[in-house]
């Protein structure tokens, strides 16, 4: 397969050849995991890839905790079903606990608490009820009144499962963060010895982790799924696994030698030159940081464009299956008509730039699409604008 192909893969796995119909939640199954360190970044993500999509359809899951937000893959906030936020902490916590004494803002506080009394205390602060991040880390400075209490609650997020309570999350409506244990939050039993899995049982949950990786993002290697995961030393796990995979070669990668990929048996596998629609994805997006060798859907022309600008990357625009452009939505505030409420009224401006070139056809279904965008994304603007930046 060409590096075009496997675009074309990757996207028909990623319902980005054509929105589904599949329930919120299915997708957010399929995908395993959406990135949600801003709460809206979700919400994006399914409004590019699901038909007929509203806000109230992952409210709805998150109020009803089918679905939830919690640090989990490369330690950053996800949005994963009730299963898997329970699931996949067993198989993430060793690692998460690892990044707690590199973390250069918590680890010189951190070096200097006992990891297993932090996470028992953490607990017993949390066990009558959800508390807010600042007040957990005033509970903990209880015990250790000498240290950080910002880094003591840091370091509490890295040894639970704390899910982020709504309505924090929810469309419309929002909280400062305050946790939970997903035990709690989903009313399941769990606590300290929760994370302590079978050297079989790891083995297994593992394997079937990469199963659903190659499923939503393969072909892929082994550095591919491990980028994606955070996890590292899963070569054993992809080896026991070749006799049931499938062998994609690889025949332009970036560094000019072919390389063989994995796959599942039956994985959409499209023709390269099947049409890609146009989609805006959100800041946070795993399409774009789901491999290690990116080359598929980010050009290298374009990377430098997407390098985040405090901490937040700019949404992203498809063309032809691959990046090539970006978006932001800025408000301005508009006047108060004479004799109309004094309720805050506001024009929301969707502008676009360019990253590579367009056609007059690939403009038109930019906009076009960044019309359907602004509209949702900016659901309660009184206007919504349009715009191309001039490169």
């Amino acid at each position: 397969m060409t590096t075009r192909g496997l675009g074309r893969a990757l996207l028909a796995r990623q319902h980005l050849l054509g929105r589904t119909d599949a329930p919120a939640v299915d997708v957010v199954r399929h995908l395993v995991a959406l990135q949600s360190q801003n709460p809206s970044s979700a919400y994006l993500a399914l409004h590019a890839r699901a038909a007929g999509f509203t806000h109230a359809d992952l409210a709805d899951a998150m109020t009803d905790r089918r679905v939830a937000r919690l640090a989990l893959l490369r330690d950053t906030v996800h949005l994963v079903t009730a299963d898997d936020a329970l699931g996949l902490w067993p198989l993430l916590a060793p690692t998460l606990r690892r990044h707690l004494t590199a973390n250069v803002s918590a680890a010189p506080t951190l070096r200097q608490v006992d990891l297993d009394d932090l996470r028992s205390a953490a607990l017993d602060a949390l066990a009558d009820g959800p508390l807010g991040a600042r007040d957990l880390g005033a509970r903990l400075a209880a015990t250790w009144p000498d240290l950080d209490p910002t880094s003591l609650a840091m370091g509490a997020r890295g040894l639970l499962p704390l899910v982020q309570v709504t309505p924090r999350g929810v469309w419309g409506r929002s909280m400062a963060t305050t946790w939970t244990t997903a035990w709690a939050w989903f009313g399941t039993a769990g606590g300290p010895g929760d994370a302590d899995l079978t050297e079989d049982d790891r083995g297994a949950a593992l394997a079937a982790l990469v199963r659903r990786y190659l499923a939503a993002y393969g072909p892929a290697t082994t550095a591919d799924v491990q980028r994606w995961s955070g996890l590292t030393r899963l070569a054993p796990v992809v080896d026991r696994l070749r006799p049931e995979l499938v062998e994609v070669l690889h025949v332009d990668p970036p560094s000019g030698r072919p390389r063989v990929l994995l796959d599942v048996p039956g994985a959409p596998r499209p023709p390269e030159d099947v049409t890609a629609p146009v989609r805006l994805l959100p800041d946070f997006e795993n399409l774009l940081l789901g491999h290690d060798d990116r080359s598929r859907v980010v050009p290298p022309e374009v990377r430098p464009a997407l390098a985040s600008r405090n901490g937040m990357p700019p949404g992203t625009v498809l063309v032809d299956g691959v990046v090539a452009g970006s978006w932001v939505v800025r408000r301005e505030r508009l006047p108060r008509p004479a004799g109309a409420p004094r309720a805050r009224r506001e024009r929301a401006l969707l502008t676009v730039t360019p990253l590579r070139r367009w056609t007059r056809a690939d403009r038109r279904a930019v906009l076009a699409e960044a019309e359907r965008l602004v509209r949702f994304t900016a659901d309660d603007a009184a206007e919504h604008a349009v715009a191309v930046a001039e490169t």
